[in-house]
C-alpha cells in the first residue's frame, strides 16, 4: 500500500500538540486538532497565532502565509471530527493508560487507509499498537521539545509496524523539514534512553549534597558545553515527565541503575513540576530563576 498524507489529525493541544500542529499546517498539511478540553483548544490556537505574529513581526514571514497556516488549522473537539484524516498524531501526556484508551475510543472513526502515531517518549509501540485495529498501521512518531525549534524526530517501528507505513512517516517528518532517525522498540527508544539518565544522576548528584543546584548547572554547561544545566532541562522537560520516563525504564528494563531518584519523586508529591507550573529545581516566579535547593 502506498498511503498519501494530505490530512493530519493531532490529539492532545498541550506544549506539544500544539507544536506539531503548527510544523504541519507549516510544511501544507491540513490539520485537525483535536482535545479532550476546549478551553485547551482554543489556548493553543492563540498560542500559535502568537509564534506566527512574532514571525511577521520581524520580517520573516508575510501576513499573508500567517493567515494561510491559520487557515489550515481546524479544531476538532470530537474524535470523530478526525475520520478524513490520513496520518493521526496522539500527543497526549505520558502515560500508558490514557494512551491506550484514546487510541480505543478512536478505533470507531479512523479510515482502513490512515496511519496511525503516537508521540510518545518512552511507551512501548508495540502495545500501543495492540489496542488499534491496524497495528501494521502504527509507528512512534516522537517530537523533541520545542517541536518548531528542534530538528529532530525519532521514528520508532513496533513489532508489528510494516515498511510502508516507516516510509511514509519518514517521508511526513522529512516534509516538515526535520531529520528522522530510527529507534527500536525498547523503553525510552534513543533520546530519552541517554538524556534521562543522566538528568536522574544529575539529581542524585543534589540529593547526597555532592553540589547546589547552580553549581551543577554550572558544571555542566561550562564543563561539558551542554546549552543548559541538567536540573534546568528537567524543568523545561517537566519533572513528571521525567519521572515518568525513569519509571518506564526502571519497570521496563529491570536493571537498577535507572531507579528514580527519590528526591526526583519529592518534587513530583510537592506539585514542583517545574517551568509550566513556575516551580521546580528553580523558582520561576520573581524576575530571574532562583533555584530552591
Amino acid at each position: 500500500m502506498s498511503f498519501q498524507i494530505e490530512t493530519v489529525g493531532v490529539i492532545g493541544a498541550g506544549q506539544m500538540g500544539s507544536g506539531i500542529a503548527l510544523v504541519a499546517a507549516q510544511a501544507g498539511y491540513e490539520v485537525r486538532l483535536n482535545d479532550v478540553a476546549e478551553e485547551r483548544l482554543t489556548g493553543a490556537l492563540a498560542t500559535i497565532n502568537g509564534l506566527l505574529s512574532r514571525q511577521v513581526a520581524k520580517g520573516q514571514m508575510a501576513e499573508s502565509e500567517r493567515t494561510a497556516i491559520l487557515d489550515r488549522i481546524v479544531l476538532a473537539p470530537k474524535l470523530d471530527d478526525l475520520g478524513t484524516c490520513d496520518l493521526i498524531i496522539e500527543a497526549a501526556s505520558e502515560n500508558e493508560d490514557v494512551k491506550r484508551r484514546i487510541f480505543q475510543n478512536l478505533r470507531p472513526y479512523v479510515k482502513a487507509s490512515a496511519i496511525i502515531a503516537s508521540n510518545t517518549s518512552s511507551i512501548s509501540i508495540t502495545r500501543l499498537a495492540s489496542v488499534t485495529a491496524t497495528p501494521e498501521q502504527f509507528i512512534g512518531i516522537h517530537f523533541m521539545n520545542p517541536v518548531p525549534k528542534m530538528q529532530l524526530v525519532e521514528l520508532i517501528r513496533g513489532i508489528a509496524t510494516r515498511d510502508d507505513t516507516y516510509e511514509a512517516a519518514k517521508g511526513f517528518v522529512a516534509r516538515l523539514g526535520k531529520i528522522s532517525t530510527m529507534s527500536e522498540d525498547f523503553p525510552a527508544f534513543i533520546v530519552n534512553r541517554i538524556l534521562l539518565p543522566m538528568i536522574n544522576e544529575a539529581v542524585y548528584t543534589l540529593y547526597e549534597g555532592v553540589g547546589s543546584v547552580e553549581s551543577i548547572d554550572t558544571a555542566m554547561r561550562l564543563g561539558a558545553n551542554h546549552p543548559m544545566g541538567p536540573l534546568q532541562l528537567a524543568d523545561f522537560i517537566g519533572l513528571d515527565t521525567c519521572l515518568a520516563v525513569m519509571q518506564v525504564l526502571h519497570e521496563g528494563l529491570a536493571d537498577p541503575k535507572y531507579r528514580p531518584c527519590p528526591l526526583l519523586v519529592k518534587y513530583v508529591e510537592a506539585g514542583w513540576l517545574g517551568r509550566k507550573v513556575q516551580r521546580g529545581f528553580y523558582d520561576y516566579r520573581g524576575e530571574k530563576p532562583v533555584p530552591t535547593r
